[in-house]
């Protein structure tokens, strides 16, 4: 089971230059030595620019605003709420959705992590700066009142976010983002208003891209990339070709999550089913 004591970090989130999604921002620690107490901390992979770590948001998932060169239908709100959220204004975009200013250019903030994932990110809750902080380089209990805090939670509770539990989410975490996801989705808040996962048709791109219908960003990623492979030549239903890359070693779907609130299961269909 996993543990709800994350270790704190102190430092900044920094924009500029970057490309920010809706549950992504790039963060430079204040003791960059402090990022090897957690988990697979040799997969981590700073900037040799500015040192920077991009991060991955726990507990959320939200709409792509550059998937490659694709997008989703809500990816730039989501972004743009994340960027209001954390202290950012005045945010300018070139073509290809980097920042090219913003006041201020960066913004002080806590991330809450214990691990790092296969791209050697750290998943991480964050904390804007304000209120009482956790002591920089301390292991601390994550309860409610300081999740609760944190943008992933308020990504969540305005409906900008979906809600993506993995196994490694600590349990007591797991019931308070399953209860704020669910009021938000009672209330049809953000992606709750217009999500069709339940039942779409993928006919090509433009189906699930920014004039299309909006679905799981899961969903979204597993169709494009069965769509480049159809372009590709690939002759099959998507489920042949979950199959087929999962199998063949190119591309294994193991990532675990919870379903139906207990249930671990791997997004994709087994060969022998």
């Amino acid at each position: 089971m996993a543990s709800p004591f994350l270790l704190a970090l102190h430092g900044e989130l920094t924009i500029v230059g970057k490309k920010p999604d809706g549950d992504s921002m790039r963060f430079v620690p204040r003791s960059p030595d402090k990022l090897q107490l957690i988990q697979r901390a040799d997969r981590l992979r700073p900037s040799s620019i500015d040192g920077s770590h991009q991060l991955r948001f726990e507990g959320i998932d939200t709409p792509e605003t550059h998937y490659g060169v694709l997008a989703q239908p809500l990816g730039v709100e989501a972004r743009d709420r994340l960027l209001k959220l954390a202290g950012f204004d005045n945010v300018q975009f070139d073509a290809d959705g980097s920042v090219t200013s913003a006041v201020p250019a960066t913004r002080p903030a806590v991330i809450l992590t214990q691990a790092a994932e296969a791209n050697g990110r750290p998943v991480s809750y964050v904390l804007p700066q304000g209120g009482s902080l956790p002591p920089d380089g301390q292991w601390v209990e994550v309860d409610g009142p300081l999740l609760r805090r944190t943008l992933n939670a308020n990504l969540l509770r305005t409906g900008h976010a979906y809600l993506t539990l993995y196994t490694s989410t600590p349990v007591p975490h797991q019931k308070l983002l399953r209860d704020t996801a669910r009021r938000a989705r009672e209330q049809r808040r953000g992606v709750w208003d217009h999500d069709e996962t339940d039942e779409f048709r993928l006919v090509d791109q433009n189906s699930i891209g920014p004039a299309g219908v909006l679905v799981l960003p899961k969903m979204f990623r597993r169709c494009s990339d069965y769509l480049k492979a159809v372009a590709g030549g690939f002759m099959g239903t998507i489920d042949d070709w979950l199959v087929r890359v999962s199998d063949s070693g190119r591309r294994v779907e193991d990532d675990k999550l919870l379903f139906c609130e207990r249930t671990e299961i791997t997004l994709r269909r087994s060969s022998s089913s």
